[in-house]
C-alpha cells in the first residue's frame, strides 16, 4: 500500500485523486463561503489548523497546480463583486478595503491536502485518500450488487444529517448567540431541527445494524491511536461541531487543570478535562478532585466536562456527581466521536 507521503511527490498520483473532495467532510468539516463553493486562506488555514502564512508560502510554490485545480486570485471589480455577494453576508466579514483575495474551490483544497507537510490534519487527509483508493483497486467488482432502494434513501436520510449537523446548526448557534429580539424563536427552531437529525441519527444506526456495519470500531481504533495532545484536538474539534464557539485548547503550563475551554451558543461557559488512558485504567478520585476544584472553584464554570478514553472509578464518579461535573466515559466517548450530540451542550 501507498505511504500518504507518496502525494507529496508525485503531481501525477496527486492528479488521479482530486475528484474525491469528500475526504475533506470525513477527516473534519470544511466551512465554506455563502456561495457554497470557496473557501479563503484564513479558513484553508483554520481547516489544516496551521498558520495564514503557510498556506500563502505553499500557494506561492505551487501557484500553476493549484490554479488548474480551482484557486483564483480575485482583484478589481470582479473582487468587489465577490465581496458585496459574499463577504457581507458572512460573519466573518472583511469591511477593510483589499487589492485581492485568494479563493480555493474544494478540489483545491484537497490539493492543498496533499502539498501541506506541516498539518496534521492534512496528513490525515492524505492518509484517509490513499485507504479509500486502495479499497477501491483491491475490492471484488465482479457482477457488483445493485443498491437497495430503501438503502439509498437511508443513505441520503445520513448525508441530510450530516448537513445539519454541519452546517444548519451550527448557523442557527450563531444567529442565536447574536439576535436578541428573536432568541426564543430561534432557540425553539434549532430544537425542532435538532429532533429531525436525532431521528435520522437513529434510523441510520438502525440501517447500519441490519448491514452488520460496525461504525464504533473505525472510531475506537481512530481514538485508540491518538497522542494525548491528538485527543484534546479531537474533543475540542466535537465541541465546535456541537455548536460551541471561544473553542480554545490551554497550553499545558497555564491550564491550571482545565484542558479546554468554551462557550455553548446560548452563553454558558463550559471546562473541560480531557484524559487519555491507555488500556482499561479507571480515571482515580484525585484527578476528579482537582479538576472539580479547578472548575467549580477557580473558574466557576457552568459546565464542568471530564472525558475519558478509559472508565471512571466508583469513587471518581461519586465526586462527580456531588460536585455537578458531567462524565464522558469510553462508550459515551465513541458514541460522541461517531455523531451523537452530547446532551450537556444542547
Amino acid at each position: 500500500m501507498i505511504n500518504e507521503s507518496a502525494l507529496l511527490e508525485s503531481k501525477t498520483l496527486r492528479s488521479s485523486v482530486l475528484d474525491r473532495t469528500d475526504v475533506l467532510d470525513r477527516v473534519k468539516a470544511l466551512s465554506l463561503l455563502p456561495d457554497g463553493m470557496h473557501v479563503t486562506t484564513a479558513m484553508a488555514a483554520a481547516y489544516f489548523e496551521v498558520t495564514i502564512e503557510a498556506v500563502r508560502q505553499l500557494t506561492k510554490r505551487h501557484r500553476e497546480e493549484l490554479e488548474v485545480n480551482g484557486m483564483a486570485v480575485l482583484r478589481g471589480s470582479d473582487l468587489r463583486q465577490f465581496e458585496s455577494d459574499n463577504m457581507s453576508r458572512s460573519l466573518g466579514s472583511y469591511p477593510q478595503a483589499r487589492r485581492s483575495l485568494t479563493i480555493y474551490s474544494r478540489r483545491a483544497i484537497l490539493n492543498v491536502a496533499m502539498l501541506l507537510r506541516d498539518s496534521h490534519v492534512a496528513r490525515q487527509v492524505r492518509t484517509y485518500l490513499l485507504d479509500m483508493e486502495y479499497l477501491a483497486r483491491t475490492q471484488p467488482v465482479e457482477n457488483p450488487p445493485q443498491p437497495d432502494p430503501a438503502l439509498l434513501d437511508d443513505r441520503i436520510d445520513q448525508r441530510i444529517t450530516r448537513i445539519l449537523g454541519t452546517t444548519v446548526v451550527p448557523m442557527f448557534n450563531a444567529l442565536i448567540a447574536t439576535s436578541g429580539e428573536h432568541r426564543r424563536e430561534l432557540i425553539e427552531l434549532r430544537e425542532d431541527i435538532e429532533n429531525v437529525e436525532r431521528t435520522l441519527c437513529r434510523h441510520h444506526r438502525r440501517i447500519s445494524g441490519l448491514e452488520e456495519e460496525i461504525p464504533t470500531d473505525r472510531v475506537r481504533d481512530s481514538i485508540a491511536a491518538m497522542t494525548w495532545q491528538a485527543f484534546e484536538r479531537h474533543v475540542a474539534d466535537l465541541l465546535r461541531r456541537d455548536g460551541c464557539n471561544e473553542v480554545v485548547v490551554r497550553q499545558t503550563y497555564i491550564d491550571r487543570g482545565i484542558d479546554i475551554t468554551a462557550r455553548t451558543a446560548d452563553g454558558r461557559t463550559v471546562a473541560v478535562q480531557c484524559k487519555n488512558r491507555a488500556g482499561h485504567r479507571h480515571v482515580p478520585s484525585s484527578d476528579m478532585q482537582r479538576f472539580a476544584g479547578a472548575a467549580r472553584a477557580v473558574e466557576r464554570v457552568d459546565v464542568a466536562l471530564f472525558v475519558t478514553t478509559s472508565y471512571f472509578s466508583h469513587e471518581a464518579q461519586a465526586i462527580a456527581d456531588l460536585s455537578g461535573v458531567l462524565t464522558v466515559d469510553r462508550a459515551e466517548l465513541e458514541a460522541w466521536s461517531a455523531g451523537a450530540r452530547l446532551k450537556a451542550l444542547r
